[in-house]
């Protein structure tokens, strides 16, 4: 093909589309170059996401409309925008585009000025901008392309800003040392050079890099290892904030005493706004104070640190590759499961899919919808296993071609018991009605610890105590977990009963576990009590009595 001497705007969405498809083959291996600010192996995914949002922005708009083609690409990245990695690269988005749509022609300087200021709009974005990131990679690109674009060819200029850009990669172990320690380089910077590499597939027809290339991705053939303590805060709260420009000074300020790895982007009163802390409510309620939050987002990020290790680490043994790749079947299940444990659970019991989800961190439409997509077989059945996700299950049906039956399980132990009775060669009907039966005979229980003092019908229940809950409610009441925990048993657990399944979470020690089992032995003997490691959040203990 001929090169191109400057870009049209066609070029622009070719360019985009090029990058979506780069991030799609390589966000496997970014993900594996994940570890800061949090070792949660989702950088590249967040990236293609914020891009994919893109995309379907530009769905329908004029290709050689370059004001309407800019104004998709700044809106739909700002919408779309996931986690930091993409928020980051909104605005990197945002700021090349907003270049774009004042040129006449997007030669090799109004390109390296984009970059430049794509640059300044993603530091200034960042409440504490940390080197060794993305930000200084786009930097050293910008510099680059400034020096280079006065000879005037955008080809040379390309070239050039990514042969800098990953020497800034290839720094950026130097300047970070959580980096250093871990081996790799920074995820988005390396995501965000895929870029480059997409205006050179356009500029002169160059193929863009396999997953296997030398260079940043080569860091990632090998699975790293990092030491996966997590900072003290504990969630990634994420919204799109309708407010206006004037407030949003203040709201950060806010924010700032609130958590850490904050980015708030936007303009014209609309903003999209991400933090890692461990206040969600205060972060939420900045938010109103100035404006009106939508989309809201609060995500785990220890579990998804916990989901992240166990997938590293059961490749590393050769336990899985990406995914379980399950053969078809009439009926297939979804399950919704919060933690790795539990997910190994579902898996041998016949579970298909899984969608990470629970308290906390409820899954969207949308993630369920393509688990069932996924799945091996025309009818579906999906277990939420959280009240606050039957309703978004139950939303899966009129958006597929497949039969979706939802089993609506309250809780992990009525999904797991509920299997009991699956046949993967049946209806989803049959299975339902089958499954269902099961679900209403199981009593199930859960021990967590209150967060605010609360009256209940057993007593007053202070911030700190441990609470066991039934389907009803709190029957238990506890200065300790293992006070509540047998409290809730002796409710809970009857002569007549057969079985007490024990899903153990991530803070309960070998001693509480050594009490529940022996409480169960000296006061339920003749029920057999079955341990299993969960590893949730929250809920140290989750019981099914059958």
């Amino acid at each position: 093909m001929e090169t191109v001497s400057s870009l049209t705007t066609e070029n622009v969405v070719e360019t985009l589309s090029a990058f979506h498809a780069a991030l799609e083959d390589h966000k496997e291996s970014i993900n594996r170059l994940n570890v800061y600010p949090v070792p949660d192996g989702d950088t590249g995914t967040n990236m293609f996401l914020t891009v994919s949002s893109v995309l379907e922005e530009l769905n329908g708009v004029d290709t050689t409309d370059r004001a309407a083609v800019c104004a998709a690409i700044s809106h739909g990245s700002l919408m779309g925008a996931r986690g930091n990695s993409g928020v980051i690269l909104s605005q990197v988005l945002r700021g090349i585009s907003d270049r774009f749509a004042r040129a006449d022609e997007i030669d090799a300087e109004v390109l390296a000025v984009a970059l430049s200021e794509a640059s300044v709009a993603a530091d200034g974005s960042v409440m504490k901008p940390v080197e060794g990131t993305i930000l200084t990679v786009v930097r050293e690109v910008a510099k680059a392309a400034q020096d280079t674009a006065k000879d005037g060819s955008i080809l040379r200029t390309v070239e050039l800003a990514l042969e800098e850009g990953e020497a800034a990669l290839d720094r950026t172990p130097e300047q970070l040392e959580v980096l250093r320690e871990a081996g790799v380089v920074d995820a988005g910077g390396a995501g965000f050079l895929l870029i480059l590499h997409a205006l050179l597939s356009v500029i002169d027809g160059r193929d863009l890099p396999e997953a296997t290339d030398t260079g940043a991705f080569a860091a990632v053939v090998e699975p790293h290892t990092v030491n996966d303590e997590l900072s003290e805060l504990r969630y990634e709260v994420m919204y799109l904030l309708h407010a206006p420009d004037q407030a949003i000074e203040e709201f950060k300020k806010i924010w700032v005493g609130l958590g850490d790895s904050i980015v708030v982007v936007g303009g014209d009163g609309l903003w999209n706004c991400h933090i890692h802390t461990n206040d969600i409510g205060p972060t939420i309620e900045a938010g109103i104070e100035v404006g009106r939050p939508e989309r809201i987002r609060v995500t785990d990020l220890s579990e998804e640190v916990m989901e992240e290790r166990w997938v590293r680490e059961a490749a590393e043994v050769g336990k899985i590759n990406e995914r379980v790749v399950a053969d078809e079947v009439p009926c297939a299940v979804v399950a919704v499961s919060p933690a790795n444990g539990i997910s190994r659970i579902f898996h041998s019991l016949g579970v298909q899919e899984l969608v990470l989800g629970g308290q906390s961190m409820n899954p969207s439409t949308s993630e369920l919808l393509d688990a069932v997509e996924r799945a091996p077989g025309e009818e579906v059945l999906i277990l939420p296993n959280n009240s606050n996700i039957v309703a978004v299950a139950q939303a899966v049906d009129a958006e597929t071609a497949k039969t979706v039956v939802v089993i609506p399980t309250m809780s992990i132990p009525e999904g797991l018991a509920s299997l009991l009775g699956y046949d993967p060669q049946t209806t989803a009907t049959q299975n339902s009605l089958t499954m269902s039966e099961i679900v209403d005979g199981v009593k199930v229980g859960e021990v967590t610890q209150a967060v605010r003092p609360t009256n209940t019908l057993i007593g007053e229940v202070a911030a700190g105590d441990w609470i066991g809950l039934d389907s009803d409610g709190i029957c238990s009441i506890g200065g300790t977990l293992t006070e509540a925990a047998t409290a809730l048993l002796e409710q809970l657990v009857g002569d007549q009963d057969e079985i007490l399944s024990v899903i153990v979470g991530d803070e309960a020690t070998d001693a509480d576990i050594r009490a529940v089992t022996e409480w169960m032995t000296e006061n339920r003997s003749n029920v057999e009590t079955e341990v299993h490691k969960g590893g949730q959040s929250h809920y140290p203990f989750f019981f099914g009595v059958e």
